[in-house]
């Protein structure tokens, strides 16, 4: 007897954009509209990061994603004594205004979707961008994008925090209230269980201390008093792709199903939209392998069919070479084309949540979905991740995850192509993209420069200004971005803020 499609179905409760939303927010998922292609990109000057993005859109790309440099990320300029060595190194150099306007010269801001990887100076970049676009002629009512904003990881599993959480989180709900009243379109915060991942945890962590974290956003923006049926429609997350194929679409299946549950039963939400797990996917970078680099497209393919089948929102898929350095040309022109590939050529987007009713797929999804349940309970018995960050609780958990993974590589237990095993001894080293130390230096000056040359006395007015608004409880969205006007750099306001709420010190 043959089974009809429809049979099948029967036995599959929960249909596509139903609630929970275990089979995607969507009901018609992608094939009217397929998920925005993303490529990560920053380096060593606004103006050469400017000329890739310009690259990444001639070649397809849908949306930008912005990669910051280590100085930036931690709140200095290129100038200071700190940056040395980093200026432009792991991403782009933004210290004011002007370097934001370089960084997307030409672009027009209300044609494309930004999303930009940054935590603690987050507050900062996004008055350089709304700035930036206004100089334009674009309003912030017509932005469209993503700040990262996930300050509550960067504790974890990463380490580019500057204050300590309780102020922090100050500065998150600050920019949830600005943009739910002067920039509707923008998604406040993508938290992210990327970087968790890529610091050693397991698929159950990574939801359970992603959704924890996420927990402690929503309760924070309540206690600001705000409503969580309407900020919860911009929230977003950030979930990595590793290699195992049928847990990772079984783990994005299980993310919605969680985070939907949460919010109705936890914080009573009742809009549809607020209860939906919208999410970003970026290939495992920690996966990717030193050694024969061609097999990285392999396994970049491999994650990025797991994230589409498992009704990602966006993508990032990792480029060959990024084990060794920034990407080439050439090697991020690849990856994006192994994203188009799989979008035209495949026929998955044809099909919506094709592995729905696998038995395997089903039972792994339900498993995750009870072991992140299982770590959100023992985080909520601590007092919340903010408790179980301070008492260092989770951080120990990734550590112990990330130990066995390694014992099981070392064992040959876990085996990767090309390092454990199938060694090529006669392996010819590749081209490599090069920094240029001309262009990093000029970045440095250009920050001198414009040092010497403003307001001085009109900088110093408006940095008092915003002392006295991170003295208070009043937003500092306003404030900051009457300083960028002024040209303040981004390492003064950070140096304001550290003044009022210090810096945090790990155990």
């Amino acid at each position: 007897m043959t089974i009809t499609k429809e049979q099948v179905l029967q036995k599959i409760p929960e249909q596509p954009g139903q609630f929970p939303f275990t089979r995607g927010i969507y009901s018609e998922m992608y094939k009217h509209r397929l998920w925005t292609m993303r490529q990560y990109a920053g380096f060593t000057s606004a103006e050469e990061s400017n000329f890739r993005y310009k690259y990444l859109l001639n070649n397809g790309v849908m949306g930008l994603s912005v990669a910051f440099d280590l100085p930036t990320q931690i709140g200095y300029d290129s100038d200071h004594n700190m940056s040395l060595g980093e200026v432009g190194k792991v991403g782009v150099p933004i210290s004011s205004l002007k370097n934001m306007e370089t960084l997307f010269h030409e672009i027009p801001l209300d044609q494309v979707s930004t999303s930009m990887t940054i935590n603690a100076t987050a507050p900062i970049l996004l008055a350089f961008y709304i700035v930036a676009a206004e100089k334009q002629g674009v309003s912030a009512e017509k932005l469209r994008g993503t700040i990262q904003n996930d300050i509550l990881k960067e504790y974890v599993a990463r380490g580019t925090y500057i204050y300590p959480p309780i102020k922090s989180m100050r500065l998150v709900t600050d920019v949830f209230e600005f943009c739910a009243n002067h920039v509707p379109k923008w998604n406040t915060i993508s938290i992210s269980g990327y970087h968790i991942r890529e610091a050693g945890s397991s698929v159950e962590q990574e939801l359970g201390f992603t959704f924890a974290d996420g927990i402690a956003y929503v309760q924070a923006a309540i206690n600001k008093g705000l409503d969580p049926n309407n900020f919860g429609a911009r929230l977003s997350f950030f979930f990595n792709s590793h290699n195992g194929f049928l847990e990772e679409v079984s783990k994005f299946r299980a993310a919605r199903k969680l985070w939907a549950t949460i919010m109705k039963d936890r914080f009573g939400v009742t809009n549809k939209k607020a209860l939906m797990c919208r999410f970003h996917v970026q290939t495992g970078g920690s996966t990717l392998t030193a050694t024969q680099i061609d097999n990285n497209v392999v396994r970049t393919t491999i994650q990025a069919l797991s994230a589409v089948l498992g009704g990602t929102q966006s993508l990032h898929t990792n480029s060959r070479d990024e084990a060794l350095s920034l990407p080439t040309d050439e090697a991020v022109k690849l990856a994006l084309r192994t994203q188009q590939i799989i979008a035209h050529e495949s026929g998955i987007s044809e099909h919506v949540d094709p592995f729905g009713g696998s038995y395997v797929v089903e039972e792994m999804t339900d498993n995750f979905v009870n072991g992140a349940t299982k770590i959100i309970e023992t985080i909520d018995q601590m007092g919340g991740a903010i408790s179980a960050i301070e008492n260092g609780w989770i951080q120990e958990e990734i550590s112990r995850s990330a130990y066995e993974y390694q014992k099981n590589i070392d064992s040959k237990k876990q085996i990767i192509v090309g390092v454990n095993q199938h060694e090529d001894p006669e392996e010819v080293d590749p081209e490599l993209l090069e920094i240029d130390p001309q262009k990093v230096n000029a970045q440095i000056e250009s920050v001198t420069t414009l040092k010497s040359s403003r307001n001085n006395i009109q900088v110093s007015q408006q940095l008092s200004r915003l002392k006295t608004a991170a003295e208070s409880d009043n937003n500092v969205m306003p404030i900051i971005i009457d300083c960028v006007k002024n040209d303040c750099t981004l390492g003064e306001i950070a140096d304001t803020f550290r003044s009022v709420f210090g810096e945090h010190q790990s155990h």
